[in-house]
C-alpha cells in the first residue's frame, strides 16, 4: 500500500463550531486507510472477515468494565427484554470458533460505559482476531507486524521489545509483582495522588504500570509485555513459570499507549464458569449489578473451541499515536461531546 499524505481540511469557517467534526478530514481520512489495511492485512492471511451482534442477551461480567444495557420493546419468546450493548466482540467470534469457522476477525465498534475523556471514549473502534492453533508467540509477531505496517503508512518505524511482566517491574521498579506483598507494591506507588482505599493489589499494579512504567516507553518503540500475574488471568489460560502461576497474556504499547491485550485463549468451560461467578461476587461486594452470564459462550466452550489464541487492538489508540495526539477526540468523526 502506498504512503498516506495529508489532504485539504474541512471547508472554510467550519472549525470551531458547535456541529463541526471533532476530528480532522486527514483523521478521518487515515482513518479509512488503516480500515482498509487491515482488510488487505488479514485477506493475504486467509483470515476471514466476520460480523457478530452489537447487542445480545449476556454481557461482560468483568469488574473492572462497564457495559450499557438497553431494554427491547418487541416479542422476545418469553427472553429477558434487557440486553447488552458489546464492550467487545470476543464471546460471539468464540462461539463461531467453537462452530469450526477457523481464523476470524472482526472490525468494529464496542461499546463501555463510564469511559469519556482524553483517551477513551464511550463508543471506539476495535478489531479483534482469532488464529488456531497458534500460542501467543506467533500472534504476538503478527500484532507487531500489523502495526509496523501501519506506522509506514505515515513515513514511520518503531523498535520492537518483548519483555516479561515480572522482569519488567523487577528490572524498571525493584518489585517483584509476583512475590511481592500487598505493602511493598503500595510503597513503590507512593507520590501518585490517589485515593488508594479499598485498592487490591492487582490495582497497585495498574496504577505502577500506568503512573510510573508506560509514561516512559519511548514514542518510537513497541513494547510488548507479557506473562500477566494469574490474579489477571481474565480469559486466559494460566500455566507456570519459573515456579509461579502466571496469565499467558499480552499487551502491546506503541509508545505509552496501550494498544492491543492478547490470550492464549481458556477453552475449559468448567474453568471459565468459576471466573464469571468471581466476577459476579466481586461486583457483588461492591454493590453493583452484574450482566447475565454468557451461556452460550460456556455452551460452545463445552462443546470444543479449538486451542487457540486472539488478540484486541483499540483502532483509535492506534491512530492516536499515529497523529502523536494524546486526544481520541482527534481521531473521531464526533466525540462524545459531540455525537
Amino acid at each position: 500500500m502506498s504512503r498516506w499524505r495529508p489532504g485539504p481540511g474541512w471547508s472554510e469557517g467550519v472549525a470551531g463550531l458547535d456541529w463541526a467534526p471533532s476530528g480532522s478530514r486527514d483523521a478521518l481520512r487515515l482513518r479509512a486507510w488503516v480500515n482498509r489495511l487491515v482488510r488487505e492485512f488479514f485477506f493475504a492471511r486467509n483470515v476471514l472477515e466476520v460480523e457478530t451482534p452489537m447487542m445480545s442477551r449476556a454481557g461482560n461480567t468483568d469488574p473492572n468494565i462497564a457495559s450499557f444495557a438497553l431494554e427491547f420493546s418487541g416479542r422476545t419468546d418469553g427472553a429477558s427484554r434487557t440486553r447488552w450493548l458489546r464492550t467487545s466482540p470476543e464471546f460471539p467470534l468464540k462461539r463461531l470458533l467453537a462452530a469450526g469457522v477457523g481464523d476470524c476477525f472482526e472490525l468494529g465498534r464496542v461499546f463501555r460505559d463510564g469511559e469519556a475523556g482524553g483517551r477513551h471514549n464511550p463508543e471506539f473502534t476495535m478489531l479483534e482476531w482469532y488464529r488456531v492453533g497458534w500460542t501467543l508467540g506467533p500472534l504476538m509477531d503478527e500484532t507487531v507486524a500489523l502495526v509496523q505496517a501501519a506506522l509506514s503508512m505515515v513515513g514511520r518505524s518503531a523498535t520492537v521489545a518483548r519483555v516479561s511482566f515480572r522482569d519488567l517491574y523487577r528490572q524498571q521498579l525493584g518489585v517483584d509483582p509476583m512475590t511481592a506483598d500487598l505493602e511493598t507494591v503500595r510503597n513503590a506507588a507512593a507520590g501518585i495522588a490517589i485515593d488508594g482505599d479499598g485498592l487490591t493489589r492487582d490495582d497497585w499494579l495498574d496504577l505502577l504500570m500506568t503512573h510510573r512504567l508506560q509514561p516512559a516507553f519511548g514514542r518510537d518503540e513497541i513494547r510488548v509485555v507479557h506473562d500477566y500475574p494469574a490474579s489477571q488471568c481474565a480469559l486466559a489460560k494460566v500455566v507456570e513459570r519459573d515456579g509461579v502461576p502466571v496469565a499467558e497474556r499480552f499487551e502491546l504499547y506503541l509508545g505509552p499507549l496501550e494498544l492491543a491485550n492478547g490470550y492464549h485463549e481458556l477453552t475449559d468451560a468448567a474453568e471459565q464458569r468459576l471466573r464469571f461467578e468471581r466476577d459476579v461476587a466481586t461486583r457483588s461486594v461492591r454493590g453493583e449489578d452484574a450482566p447475565a452470564i454468557d451461556e452460550g459462550l460456556l455452551a460452545a466452550l463445552a462443546h470444543g473451541m479449538p486451542d487457540c489464541a486472539g488478540v484486541a487492538l483499540g483502532v483509535d489508540r492506534l491512530l492516536m499515536a499515529m497523529l502523536d495526539t494524546p486526544r481520541i477526540a482527534d481521531v473521531v468523526a464526533f466525540d462524545f461531546a459531540r455525537a
